[in-house]
């Protein structure tokens, strides 16, 4: 496993928040049989029992070439610690050690595959710990990890024996294209949020997969925020096309930022997991 890499992010982290006396990260190995898997644990101060939020990295990856995670996900955990939510940052990527995985032809940790595999051990391993809320485990995809936390809602995705469901589960601009041809529904309450003007992952076939599992799910809401594109929630990302030759962002299509989408898209997420 790449536990120092693990290691060193841990430092920088715990370097970088200091000044603000901020919680410094844990790394965990939820590692089972025949698998490994890295994850870095955000715990607010205290001994709990605190909710949980397993949050799902993109197809760029938990880590950026510094080193470091990524400014979008660090954001995030901010927001969710000073909600009381404790964080658990899975490594889909890094513990296989793959790079970037944007690209279709490079991918070897799929959505319903691998990383349906990495949601379940992550879901276990917070299930045996003293600190957490177990009725409180929430999850939070962004992009490829927001397509693989479509699959592990579905009514067909047994859960193993002893652990707790999921509380609510938010899908942040996932790929609904195949989730809406295999007739989607969702166990628990599932929130997706998506712009309008995404040209990599789809509204109207997010809309549609929603639509088509009225009367036969869990609560399922879909908000599509007019004119915003793929990454809305990513503060300091301009808008721009890809150019396909970048293997941290998709082969095609407009990525950036949108304070007022992010804004609400905030709100929205807290009032979900507080459900």
């Amino acid at each position: 496993m790449r536990l120092p890499l693990f290691l060193s992010i841990a430092i920088l982290l715990a370097a970088g928040r200091a000044a603000t006396a901020a919680p410094a990260p844990e790394m965990v190995d939820l590692s089972g049989a025949g698998s490994r898997l890295s994850a870095l644990l955000f715990r607010p101060r205290g001994d709990g029992p605190f909710p949980v939020v397993i949050g799902l990295h993109g197809c760029g990856g938990l880590v950026g070439a510094a080193g470091t995670i990524r400014p979008r996900y660090a954001d995030w955990v901010d927001r969710l610690l000073a909600s009381g939510h404790a964080v658990l940052l899975p490594d889909s990527f890094g513990s296989r050690d793959l790079g970037p995985q944007c690209h279709a032809r490079n991918r070897r940790a799929l959505a319903r595959r691998e990383r349906l595999a990495d949601i379940g051990a992550a879901r276990h391993w917070l299930a045996e710990q003293p600190f957490v809320a177990r009725h409180r485990i929430g999850l939070i995809g962004w992009d490829s990890g927001a397509s693989a936390l479509l699959w592990a809602v579905r009514p067909q995705t047994a859960l193993a024996k002893g652990d707790p469901e999921f509380r609510s589960a938010i899908a942040f601009y996932p790929d609904c294209r195949v989730s809406a041809r295999l007739g989607w529904s969702a166990r628990v309450p599932t929130l997706v949020l998506i712009g309008g003007d995404d040209d990599i992952s789809s509204a109207s076939a997010c809309r549609a997969m929603i639509d088509g599992a009225r009367g036969r799910s869990a609560l399922a809401r879909i908000v599509v925020y007019p004119g915003a594109v793929h990454d809305f929630d990513a503060a300091g990302v301009a808008l721009h096309l890809t150019r396909g030759d970048d293997p941290e962002e998709p082969a095609q299509g407009h990525l950036g930022f949108d304070a007022g989408a992010r804004n609400d898209a905030e709100r929205r997420v807290m009032h979900w997991l507080g459900r």
